[in-house]
């Protein structure tokens, strides 16, 4: 290992010797440091790296991978992260060394799990998960390639057909919740805001401006290792204000009124979202309504907003999207009856303007 000045930059540069996954001596240089200091050290870290090479066995480089992203995902998202780490990767792949996985081992795996019955949209996040952490070990422990690519994917992206509630529908089922009165505007919040159900649970009745008819999101609730614990939202665009009709205000009002000295930091609704799956399952079967999940209740509120001509960038901002890609990618399908409207428009438009020059 040597350091030297660049001629060219009149910064510090290194030249070292390395041994690759493979085990062959490789000649690289590092350029760009400040100073030799600097490059040295530069030097000490990457060796370090080296010795755990990717000749370490997957259930140890999980750990590497898992230490590194803990500090970058909220706590919720690495929990769901390790479970299926632990749960569909290390099973198989656990005791292999991470340069030896072929495309061949990730297809036999990958048709296990399809026998298995998992949805689609389950599989496709599974071998997503599995190809995060090899291009992981590309980006930063020099793997060669990641195996994931040659294989190919499992699963789909997004379900066939998604869950939703046409407002009548959504009526009669919560029409059968009107016994239990937080259950009931537990679910007409969801339903007529488009909030996320951790948004929902983090409420407080100081988020609530029922005179200027705004809930003002900031956090969301969630349920971790058995303790209440409140985060900041998914992403930094769902730091939002949701406008809410009339109705709505008068309705958290009316239950505000029927609290005894509710105060701002109080949550709106305090249960839990196992509760509310409870209720959701009990009005499903008190109305006979089809069966769909509380998060579709987001997404029936988002068709409605299309059917009403609301733009896709307003419903991206209601909806807390980081970005407006996201509200186009997740409902496209949505809106092609939307686009149908639109051609019969233009159709309309040029006859319209050809009998007038006709006249």
């Amino acid at each position: 290992m040597t350091t030297e000045k660049d001629p060219k930059t009149g910064k510090c540069l290194i030249q070292y010797r390395y041994k690759d996954w493979t085990g062959k001596n490789r000649k690289s240089t590092k350029r760009g440091f400040k100073t030799k200091r600097e490059a040295e050290e530069w030097y000490r870290d990457f060796l370090m790296k080296q010795s755990q090479s990717c000749d370490m066995k997957f259930k140890d480089f999980t750990e590497l991978y898992a230490e590194d992203m803990k500090h970058r995902l909220c706590e919720h998202t690495m929990i769901n992260k390790m479970y299926v780490i632990r749960d569909k990767l290390i099973p198989y792949f656990g005791e292999k060394r991470i340069n030896e996985i072929t495309a061949a081992d990730i297809r036999v795996w990958q048709n296990q799990l399809i026998q298995q019955g998992y949805k689609p949209t389950y599989l496709k996040s599974i071998n997503n998960q599995l190809s995060a952490i090899f291009n992981y070990a590309v980006k930063y422990y020099e793997l060669k390639d990641n195996p994931c690519r040659k294989a190919g994917s499992m699963g789909k992206a997004k379900a066939d057909e998604m869950e939703i509630w046409t407002k009548d529908e959504f009526q009669q089922f919560v029409d059968c919740l009107m016994d239990k009165r937080i259950s009931w505007l537990a679910f007409q919040i969801l339903f007529w805001t488009g909030i996320r159900i951790g948004e929902l649970l983090a409420l407080t009745f100081g988020d609530v401006d029922l005179d200027g008819k705004v809930i003002t999101i900031s956090k969301s609730y969630q349920r971790l290792k058995g303790k209440d614990v409140i985060t900041p939202p998914k992403t930094p665009k769902s730091n939002r204000r949701v406008n809410i009709p009339q109705f709505l205000a008068d309705d958290i009002r009316d239950y505000k009124e029927s609290l005894y000295a509710p105060q701002p930091e109080d949550r709106v609704i305090p249960v839990a979202k196992t509760f509310l799956e409870k209720e959701m399952q009990r009005g499903m079967k008190l109305s006979g309504m089809k069966k769909i999940h509380i998060h579709s209740l987001r997404h029936s509120h988002t068709r409605l907003l299309i059917e009403m001509g609301v733009s896709p960038k307003e419903i991206a901002e209601r909806l807390g999207h980081e970005n407006i890609e996201t509200t186009l990618n997740t409902y496209s399908h949505l809106y092609p009856d939307k686009q149908e409207r639109l051609a019969e428009q233009l159709d309309q438009f040029h006859n319209g303007k050809k009998e007038m020059e006709e006249k």
